[in-house]
């Protein structure tokens, strides 16, 4: 069970903090989730839920992740057909794991990067995906490392900066 207090991981909404255990008869204990990063409250069974639910990663843990971002390969997907990539997106958003959500994003950027130099558009898919993963990833480093969500990529940039200049 999760405490009064921690922040979790629940489904696409991202970061929510335990706000309160509540009874309701008769279906049970129910969690009281409060969203960090949009506004209203979530009512959902403690026992069985039906979405995703996972503690926020440790601050050594959001670390670990940033430090290995140097060593990530970008793979853009560049499948024609919109419902496949669709899919590839969303089981890589739904997979809840901050190192799948790392390669999706990078690898859209990548994508995004290849299709600027083509003096093409940047798909509205892989935009919305983008930005989701990115919502989702930067919401966990920002509780995880203490941070506002707008200081994670500024932070994740300095981090690996620092990275390679030891490296080289």
């Amino acid at each position: 069970m999760y405490q009064i207090g921690q922040y979790i991981i629940y489904g696409s909404t991202g970061v929510c903090k335990v706000e309160s255990l509540v009874e309701k008869p008769p279906h049970g204990l129910y969690y009281v989730l409060k969203p960090l990063y949009e506004s209203g409250t979530i009512y959902t069974p403690a026992e069985h839920p039906k979405v995703f639910m996972r503690p926020v990663i440790s601050r050594d843990e959001a670390e670990a992740l940033i430090d290995q971002i140097p060593q990530v390969v970008a793979q853009p997907d560049r499948t024609k057909n919109l419902q496949e990539l669709r899919e590839h997106y969303r089981t890589a958003t739904c997979s809840h794991n901050c190192a799948d959500l790392i390669r999706l994003t990078m690898s859209i950027y990548a994508k995004k990067k290849e299709q600027e130099q083509r003096g093409r558009r940047f798909g509205q898919v892989d935009e919305r995906f983008m930005k989701q993963a990115e919502s989702i990833l930067f919401g966990e480093f920002a509780v995880a490392l203490g941070i506002p969500k707008e200081e994670v990529h500024a932070y994740i940039s300095r981090r690996v900066e620092g990275l390679r200049a030891v490296q080289s």
